[in-house]
């Protein structure tokens, strides 16, 4: 998971912090040397990193700080102000053109994620409404193009290519094939390189200086680490960018990439890469992953992942069930496939305030193939059996155990627990009501 050395490492340090009553110019100094050593190993380019620990510092030995109520928190908020604004302050958005259709240009080297990330961006801006063109202007690499059909496939996305001809006729013919069909975005998948080259440059300008894309977006690779930073800088300095695109940042332990970018080029992060799914794209929020990066959690976008999992017509129904005590397995492995949807659970629970900072999540054993073995046990239900739990008797989880390829004691657990949560879910449900207040789904 992204950043988690330099998480832990900096939770440890304001561990120590807030041990101390007071604090000195001295604590305060020993903490940011280690905070610096801590930014250096997650691969955070020296110079960005040198400023950091200068504004912290500037900001955190003033009289008002170490003389404060609560001196070792108020460093804590200044370090969490200086990332936000390290990694641009607020979330930036696409922008989109007054006349269709707004044309996106798609820049990187190979390897980074770009065409993949092509299909992820038209996906994520289909389910805004929009109706979204690739166009295949890597003409280079074997099987690029082949490559794209496949991503607009998957995604059911329209895919513009003129065989192994010239890219910028290609983007220039693209234009007119989206007017005449109705496409209001036009994404171009540009080719890449295994290293900035001229040909590559002069290409890249060509086509920008041809069809005036809304927005230069430039797809980076997280685990290269100060690489990708250096490749930004170039890219910018030679092309123009107007953002960036992290990917496989759920990879990448260190997060390096992410903390440096927006400094070194100026650019903002528009979206990070977090796994292979479509959902998997997410919009950048720099106070959002200040706080995972601290461990405060963050359950703002924790929200989103279950506004995007479950279907409101069926929480609805499922609130219904439990009001009136109908809930039964099959409900159950519903929720639990959605839930599947929403990513691994201890990233889940990164996510949730207070829980980073009072349990030690990575000596934690969560084992998301426990959630394959339920599903195993419930799917060796017969479908009366998964209505009515209570006519499983011996005999039944006897057969239940052997078709899961499950132990009779972990039936037995599972039926314990359902029928425990089910009380549980009862009482939440209740609460709801007299509070009408979202909650998340549960199972």
């Amino acid at each position: 998971m992204a950043f988690e050395n330099l998480s832990g490492k900096l939770q440890e340090v304001f561990k120590n912090l807030r041990g101390k009553g007071r604090l000195t110019e001295k604590d305060v100094k020993v903490a940011l040397r280690e905070v610096k050593l801590a930014l250096l190993e997650a691969d955070v380019n020296f110079k960005v990193c040198k400023d950091f620990i200068n504004k912290i510092s500037e900001r955190a030995v003033g009289t008002e700080v170490l003389e404060g109520l609560n001196p070792a928190q108020q460093v804590i908020k200044i370090v969490n102000d200086e990332l936000v604004s390290l990694m641009g302050s607020t979330q930036a958005k696409l922008t989109f053109s007054s006349k269709a259709p707004t044309i996106y240009m798609m820049v990187g080297l190979q390897g980074a994620g770009k065409t993949t990330t092509v299909g992820k961006l038209a996906g994520q801006l289909r389910k805004q409404g929009k109706h979204p063109l690739l166009v295949a202007c890597d003409v280079y690499r074997p099987a690029a193009i082949k490559q794209l059909q496949v991503v607009g496939s998957t995604y059911d996305l329209p895919v513009f290519e003129m065989g192994q001809g010239d890219p910028v006729e290609i983007a220039q013919k693209s234009i007119e094939y989206a007017l005449s069909k109705g496409n209001d975005i036009v994404i171009i998948d540009t080719a890449g390189r295994l290293h900035i080259d001229d040909n590559l440059m002069q290409e890249l300008s060509d086509i920008k200086s041809l069809v005036h894309p809304q927005e230069i977006l430039l797809v980076i690779d997280a685990m290269t680490g100060q690489d990708s930073v250096n490749v930004a800088e170039t890219f910018n300095d030679r092309l123009g960018i107007d953002g960036v695109i992290i990917t496989k940042l759920d990879g990448d332990t260190r997060g390096g990439a992410a903390l440096s970018v927006r400094a070194v080029t100026g650019k903002p992060i528009k979206y990070i890469g977090m796994g292979e799914k479509l959902e998997e794209l997410e919009p950048f929020y720099p106070d959002r992953m200040a706080s995972r990066i601290l461990g405060m959690g963050d359950v703002l976008s924790l929200i989103e992942r279950a506004q995007s999992a479950f279907d409101e017509k069926q929480v609805r129904e499922l609130e219904q069930k439990v009001k009136s005590k109908e809930f039964n397995f099959n409900d159950f492995l519903t929720q639990l496939q959605q839930i599947k949807k929403m990513g691994p659970l201890k990233d889940l629970m990164k996510m949730i305030p207070g829980i980073s900072n009072n349990v030690d999540l990575d000596n934690v054993n969560i084992d998301d193939n426990s959630t394959k073995y339920i599903e195993a046990i419930i799917q060796s239900m017969t479908n009366a059996e998964r209505e009515n739990p209570d006519i499983l008797n011996g005999p039944r989880k006897k057969r239940i155990a052997a078709g899961s390829g499950r132990s009779i004691q972990e039936v037995n657990r599972l039926i314990k627990q359902f029928n425990e949560m089910k009380k549980m879910m009862k009482q939440v449900t209740d609460m709801q009501a007299k509070s009408k207040k979202f909650k998340l789904p549960f199972f």
